[in-house]
């Protein structure tokens, strides 16, 4: 007779069976991070010459900057993968990262790799936009609070997770937000969970006891391509009853003033990603604070791609388009350009109480591990100082255009792949994925759920620390197998379908 977990194992078996009928599987593909190959001082020297423990100041002369590319900001782009991770992109064969082993025999830390043979790769994939994450600066910062406090409070940061090293963070993101104070959380995707949450528990509260008029509910107007951490905080939101959601076309303004003008609720938020990671396009912010002063709506934007990157002192997009007051709140992460880990939302005093006491995936999660904090707060001076990787990375930006003829407008750029037959859709994504890593880069493929239904595409994303040659490879290989001369661009922003 077949126990349960046999019953378990049969569905499973059937789900994926048809994930890959769907052509839905997601695959692992692991880098190797080997002895030697990551371009940094030794380790033995990471104790030296480091700055005390942070105080609540920002001083320039604590963090080694520098004022050009240096060999260890190659490694954030310059990465390896073993032959039997190879293999398996090529066939595109599901990967749960099992092909890579580990062994001991060149030490005992059990971080060696039982690939013997190994393929360079240029990384066109990532979101460490500065190239920050081999930054020494950085490095040494999280080596010394490692040192000094191990991984620091292992407790919610509203229990004992919540240090010094944290507030310098968050006064440190306030204060390039332009905001009056700032809330750290575990990853970009719990704080606009949280933040989500926060806000559909207004309209409860207010009510009390008593069921939510329908004209005291809050609505929030969310674009059609907002990044999945906004559709799933809202759709939790959503469930206590207060909320009602309005999906407007993407950065379609006169479909989201058609929408506000009949709406009859008082309480209304916009919330918009600020820079559209599978588009590569910004959110019209200068229509949206005309909008704002129009409508009187609170303003939300997730700038986890604008952050550090656009904007004269690295404010992100807001900054760019001269908008940072017509922006109530500002979500971000640490994990894309600072090139560390967590989120964080940048907003009032009032609404970080708020959120702290209402935003479940805040108050439910473990604070981030001191040296975490220690190393995103250096990453936040290195990045303000450091202005040439701004600069650096909108020359890519340039250089792509003119290698290409594609208009691009941001540092990520979709390439479509066209047909609205999905099998060929498919079919040519493998085959340009695949003759890209035999060219020796690692160009991502994206497919439906991630992106709509008959948009498949690759995703290249640009680096500060990618080189004119790195550009000009990429473009040799892409002609090889497009005609940029029959490339259709989209509304002149960074996508073009092949």
């Amino acid at each position: 007779m077949a126990t349960p977990s046999a019953w378990w194992d049969n569905w499973v078996e059937e789900a994926l069976a048809t994930l890959d009928s769907l052509n839905v599987l997601r695959s692992l593909r692991p880098i190797c991070l080997r002895k030697g190959n990551h371009r940094m001082i030794p380790f033995e020297a990471v104790l030296q010459n480091v700055p005390d423990p942070p105080k609540f100041r920002e001083d320039r002369g604590a963090f080694e900057v520098f004022d050009e590319m240096q060999q260890w900001d190659r490694a954030s782009v310059e990465v390896e993968i073993g032959e039997a991770t190879f293999l398996r992109w090529m066939h595109d064969t599901p990967s749960s990262g099992d092909e890579i082993g580990y062994n001991t025999a060149d030490g005992d830390d059990g971080f060696g790799v039982y690939n013997e043979k190994f393929r360079k790769l240029i990384l066109f994939s990532g979101n460490d936009y500065l190239g920050l994450s081999s930054h020494p600066a950085i490095g040494r910062a999280a080596a010394k609070a490692a040192e000094e406090h191990g991984m620091g409070p292992r407790g919610s940061a509203l229990i004992c997770g919540y240090t010094n090293y944290h507030r310098l963070l968050e006064s440190s993101l306030a204060d390039m937000k332009k905001k009056e104070d700032c809330l750290l959380c575990p990853t970009g995707f719990a704080a606009n969970m949280a933040l989500m949450t926060t806000i559909g528990s207004i309209g409860s509260l207010l009510a009390g006891k008593n069921v939510t008029a329908e004209d005291e509910k809050i609505a929030v107007f969310s674009d059609a391509l907002n990044h999945a951490s906004i559709i799933d905080g809202l759709h939790l939101a959503q469930r206590q009853k207060s909320v009602k959601v309005f999906v407007y076309r993407h950065c379609d303004m006169s479909h989201l003033n058609m929408l506000l003008t009949h709406c009859r609720m008082r309480r209304k938020v916009v919330v918009t990603d600020s820079l559209f990671s599978m588009d590569g396009d910004y959110a019209p912010l200068v229509e949206l604070a005309d909008l704002r002063k129009k409508h009187g709506f609170l303003l939300v934007i997730d700038d986890a791609h604008g952050t550090f990157v656009c904007g004269k002192n690295g404010g992100g997009v807001a900054e760019e388009f001269g908008c940072e007051k017509d922006v109530d709140i500002c979500v971000g992460t640490l994990s894309k350009a600072a090139g560390c880990h967590g989120g964080f939302i940048a907003c009032s005093k009032r609404w970080k109480l708020l959120i702290q006491s209402r935003g479940r995936s805040f108050i439910f999660s473990t604070a981030t591990p001191v040296p975490v904090a220690a190393a995103a707060h250096a990453a936040v001076v290195v990045a303000k100082h450091e202005a040439w990787r701004r600069q650096a990375i909108w020359n890519r930006v340039k250089d792509f255009h003119l290698l290409t003829g594609i208009p691009v407008t941001s540092p990520i750029i979709s390439l479509i792949v066209g047909s609205e037959d999905k099998a060929l859709q498919a079919s040519r994504q493998v085959f340009l994925c695949r003759y890209l890593l035999q060219s020796g880069f690692h160009v991502t493929a994206i497919r439906p759920p991630t992106v709509p239904p008959n948009s498949c595409r690759l995703r290249v994303a640009l680096s500060a620390v990618h080189t004119r040659e790195d550009l000009e490879n990429l473009a040799a290989a892409l002609s090889r197998c497009i005609d940029f001369q029959e490339t259709r661009i989209y509304n002149c922003n960074s996508y073009a379908r092949l």
